[in-house]
């Protein structure tokens, strides 16, 4: 079975990828094999993923960018290509979560919230998908949410981006899966994160998270490994347009 989660040859880019969830599936791809080129704003964190991974003799490279900027995305794809040759693995995992009451989701950052979360996510695949075409080959993976099919309070903008990102991937699906690029997303329970930081500072909060699970905890990062490196290894083939809920079983409750 070893072949079937062997990601060597394989180029992943992973946005979001100098912290939290994003941080974690690169340095879990790597481990397996990947190639992988880390973008997102932040340089000196991008540098620390880079280093982690590097440690443990796995290959990655840094690409500072702005992924808000829609325009600038096909220059992004063009830049990820230069370090390992064109990514056949695209990991969206950059996200933000403003965390606002109705009343006080302004235009601005309703808009935010959509670009980063789901605008971004489509018009980077886009850019990714020619190369994985000619190659036969490709992997897309979403982050989606508990709240891609949960209300949550104060997560009205952030609710309709991840509920968008569940039907995107659906509609990836159908467009590209007969190209040999299968798209799935992961949706992830509460994991300590930079996202959810508010939530880890109020401990009865989180206590209480954790008690809606059937497992009875939160999630520790390298819960995430194993599902990463499934779906962008050959073990997954015949798996596309699913939304994976790895949460200890809050959906299940």
């Amino acid at each position: 079975m070893t072949a079937s989660f062997d990601l060597a040859g394989s180029v992943a880019l992973v946005t979001g990828g100098g912290s939290g969830i994003g941080r974690r599936i690169a340095i879990a791809l790597a481990g397996a094999g990947a190639s992988v080129v880390v973008a997102a704003r932040r340089l000196e964190k991008l540098e620390q993923t880079k280093a982690e991974i590097e440690a443990e003799a796995g290959k990655a490279a840094c690409l500072p960018a702005d992924l808000e900027d829609i325009d600038g995305l096909d220059a992004v794809a063009v830049e990820a290509a230069k370090p390992f040759g064109a990514p056949d693995i695209l990991v969206n995992a950059a996200g933000v979560n403003f965390r606002e009451a109705a009343a006080d989701v302004t235009p601005e950052s309703w808009n935010r919230t959509l670009a980063i979360n789901l605008t971004t996510p489509f018009f980077l695949a886009r850019a990714l998908v020619p190369a994985m075409k000619d190659r036969g080959h490709g992997r897309i993976v979403n982050i989606a949410s508990l709240q891609s099919v949960r209300a949550f309070s104060n997560g009205m903008a952030y609710g309709a981006s991840k509920g968008g990102v569940g039907q995107l991937t659906r509609a990836m699906a159908e467009e590209w899966s007969r190209f040999g690029i299968a798209c799935n997303a992961i949706a992830p329970g509460f994991f300590p994160t930079e996202l959810t930081a508010p939530v880890y500072e109020d401990q009865g909060r989180a206590d209480a998270l954790a008690a809606q699970t059937a497992i009875g905890r939160n999630g520790e990062l390298n819960d995430l490994d194993g599902l990463a490196v499934f779906l962008c290894a050959p073990a997954s083939d015949y798996i596309t347009g699913q939304i994976i809920f790895i949460d200890g079983g809050f959906t299940a409750k």
